[in-house]
């Protein structure tokens, strides 16, 4: 089944390192957090990628065009003539990843990147998420959920943690109970998504995927939720890059899962 990555949006939230890249390339570790989304499909047997590219589309084409020789050794016989030939030294657990790099634009909505790269998809099921946020969601329970509702749709929805401690204090002023960012009772769209076909005939080139389309595939009761109750991050923020990378390199990364 192929999986759609969005990731042509210009990460205002996030300008200290979109200025030089797109979001999806800002590194957790060693590797852009497109790739930590990629091998979390990858785990489940979903390896043929689509990735929706715009702002700076130039950087993440050449992360694909230069895979394999920026994380294998290799050996280069330098002809003379203008040509060269690579020998490639090792194996990359990537071997076998179908890569399709499509530019839908710098300033293309959601929807009209997904409507953009509907040639790709064909006429099939296909999944869909945002490039810039890690989970450790059970890819094969989402597909089951998707497959045992028959509708066009199925997103993901978490419980985001609160930004601030909650406070139980009574009328005299007493704290009863201090919570640190417990999370909150509101479910939200995490991205994730299972798409039927259908789907592409609610989009058009300015379609803003969370809006209108979303908005009436639910008035329709053609929108279902899978509840996911275990990690999510988006990363939107500096600290928030920052608190992924330390759990990476601290080996507590929960969406780790291959």
């Amino acid at each position: 089944m192929k999986v759609v990555l969005l990731a042509g949006g210009l990460g205002t939230r996030l300008r200290e390192e979109t200025e030089f890249r797109p979001k999806p390339m800002v590194p957790i570790g060693s590797q852009p957090i497109l790739w930590h989304i990629m091998k979390t499909f990858a785990h489940y047997k979903h390896q043929d990628f689509i990735v929706c590219t715009g702002y700076k589309a130039e950087v993440i084409r050449e992360y694909f065009r230069n895979f394999e020789t920026m994380n294998l050794d290799f050996t280069i016989e330098i002809n003379g003539n203008g040509s060269s030939s690579t020998k490639l030294l090792g194996k990359l657990p990537e071997f076998g990843w179908t890569v399709t790099v499509s530019d839908t634009g710098p300033l293309t909505p959601t929807g009209g990147r997904l409507h953009q790269i509907k040639k790709y998809v064909g006429n099939e099921t296909f999944m869909c998420t945002y490039g810039d946020g890690v989970a450790d969601i059970d890819i094969d329970e989402l597909l089951r959920f998707h497959k045992s509702h028959g509708r066009i749709a199925t997103l993901s929805a978490v419980q985001p943690a609160s930004r601030f401690g909650v406070l139980d204090i009574d009328n005299g002023g007493k704290v009863n109970q201090f919570q640190e960012k417990p999370k909150g009772e509101n479910w939200v769209n995490a991205g994730y998504f299972v798409f039927e076909p259908e789907i592409f005939n609610y989009l058009n080139f300015n379609s803003v995927l969370e809006n209108e389309p979303l908005s009436q595939i639910a008035a329709e009761g053609q929108l279902m939720a899978f509840k996911h109750k275990g990690f999510w991050q988006p990363m939107d923020t500096y600290r928030e890059t920052t608190m992924l990378t330390e759990m990476w390199e601290q080996g507590t990364a929960p969406w780790k899962v291959w």
